[in-house]
């Protein structure tokens, strides 16, 4: 691909797995990075891989991570000439898009005026309804007052969804079944969506039953070129979060992809789009489609997507950016099956309670068609801050089976202690008769609840407690012995070299 416009250094605006997965591709390319990091962050994998590091403000997303007059400061102290937004925080903002260029910055995503109609999902909607693409019954736009969001949801009829206006992700998402659940549910959509994007906007949409959510990857650029690479189908969701994606989908065939990559690519020209974006869809049960919304950005189940078609995404996003061109229709060929499981710090058996802790230990698994995407490593401590998420899993094979059969073995062979993971939940949700058929919808994590999470074996209790009390006692020994140590140890050189290579990174 031609370059147009060098990229010399990019400075990541994000943390955790997708920091990190970005970072990798810069230092392939040969791209110096900075990475931010908020108080919490201090000592994060993605600080320790990039070149410069840039501490941004407190532990909370809003007043770091989600600021950004303290990106653009980090980006001209360092002389960064390029902004990888990742996605969450910035990354569907236009305003910070915009930010980005006035201040001589390229933004590695699509134009702000794209972001503007396709990123504000109310608008999208719009815009498809103009093109004739069915949506899902819904809102016109984004409703400011409570009263007339419940009239309006009483107009479309129950359940409805309330959903983030600004963003995607599962944020600001939520299902209301009767109006008296409204007023509650319609608080807690707000603060949800002003916390994760900085904007409380709320439309509502109607609540289709046993919809598949299945979603086409698309990418444009400068010259008029737009392509699309597939779907990926993301109906395992919990509290509307996706947990579990796989590429292709089971559900649609050769015809549907080519009808569902159309809709795609024109909804992207409309827009005179440029970059990674994802048209997502609504399927029901007669394989009929509806667009839902486009996310403008890259999608976090994005490795599935690399993973059949042999193209990283992040060196297409930058070679874009430089005024590279996409690979034509026809060089695309996806092949074989793809499935991706995300691991959270999270108690299953305690109602998912998160796990936030340090990580006494971890081994991942290896293997032939495994790819473990992470943010974290043994003795870092998840904070409890963001997101809990600390890895995706994903198994890649010649066919659907033996692509759940070695996400299965992987997730088995993923050892983490210090805190709890969902992994056994994910080996109960690949190994289910209904996930293994492909026959299920975005239902299945509450349909099979039961299946899912196996309650504790209460003969099991007494070594429970004798192994918790065991891990304190060594826990408070540790602890005691490492302050003493810390205490009257002299300094050495190697703590003097541990020293001045965190000096390195750039602070305040």
């Amino acid at each position: 691909m031609t370059e147009r416009r060098p990229i010399r250094k990019i400075l990541v605006a994000n943390r955790g797995e997708i920091a990190v997965r970005v970072l990798r591709t810069c230092r392939e390319m040969g791209i110096p990075t900075v990475a931010v990091f908020s108080e919490a962050d201090r000592g994060s994998l993605h600080v320790r891989l990039a070149d410069e590091a840039v501490h941004i403000g407190p532990a909370p997303a809003r007043d770091s991570y989600l600021v950004p007059e303290r990106i653009l400061e980090a980006a001209a102290r360092t002389g960064a000439d390029a902004i990888h937004p990742g996605y969450g925080f910035l990354s569907e903002r236009a305003d910070f898009n915009r930010a980005c260029r006035q201040a001589g910055l390229t933004f590695i995503g699509p134009p702000p005026e794209s972001q503007e109609a396709m990123g504000v999902k109310t608008s999208a909607r719009r815009r498809m309804q103009a093109a004739g693409v069915p949506v899902v019954p819904g809102s016109e736009g984004p409703i400011a007052d409570e009263a007339e969001a419940a009239a309006e949801a009483a107009r479309i009829g129950f359940p409805v969804m309330l959903k983030a206006a600004a963003g995607g992700g599962g944020k600001g998402m939520k299902r209301c079944d009767r109006a008296a659940d409204f007023a509650k549910l319609w608080q807690a959509a707000k603060r949800e969506s002003a916390s994760a994007f900085g904007d409380d906007r709320i439309y509502l949409e109607k609540f289709l039953d046993g919809p598949r959510h299945v979603e086409v990857q698309i990418f444009a650029d400068e010259h008029g070129n737009v392509v699309h690479m597939g779907e990926r189908e993301c109906s395992v969701q919990r509290r509307h979060q996706k947990i579990v994606e796989e590429s292709p989908s089971a559900v649609v065939d050769a015809a549907m992809r080519a009808a569902m990559g159309k809709v795609a690519v024109d909804a992207a020209r409309a827009v005179a789009y440029v970059g990674a974006g994802t048209v997502e869809l609504l399927v029901d049960s007669s394989r009929s489609f509806y667009f839902l919304e486009m996310n403008t950005r890259l999608q976090v189940e994005h490795p599935v997507t690399e993973m059949v078609t042999g193209i990283d995404l992040v060196r297409l996003q930058i070679e874009v950016a430089r005024g590279g061109r996409v690979p034509s229709q026809q060089e695309i060929a996806p092949r074989g099956h793809a499935v991706e499981a995300r691991i959270y710090a999270e108690d299953p058996a305690r109602g998912f309670l998160p796990s936030p802790g340090k990580i006494t230990y971890l081994r991942v698994p290896g293997g032939p068609g495994l790819r473990d995407d992470s943010g974290v490593y043994g003795g870092w401590v998840v904070p409890p801050y963001y997101d809990p998420m600390i890895s995706k899993l994903a198994a890649w094979a010649p066919t659907r089976e033996q692509a759940i059969d070695r996400l299965l073995r992987a997730l088995a062979d993923y050892h983490v202690h210090g805190i709890a993971t969902n992994t056994h939940y994910l080996r109960a949700v690949v190994d289910h008769p209904a996930f293994r058929s492909g026959s299920y919808d975005t239902g299945f994590c509450t349909t099979f609840a039961k299946e899912l999470v196996k309650p504790p074996d209460p003969a099991l209790e007494p070594v429970a407690l004798v192994a918790a009390a065991v891990a304190a006692h060594r826990r408070d020994h540790d602890r005691a012995e490492e302050f003493a140590t810390r205490a009257h140890a002299p300094s050495t050189a190697w703590a003097r070299l541990g020293r001045l290579r965190a000096l390195r990174k750039v602070e305040p």
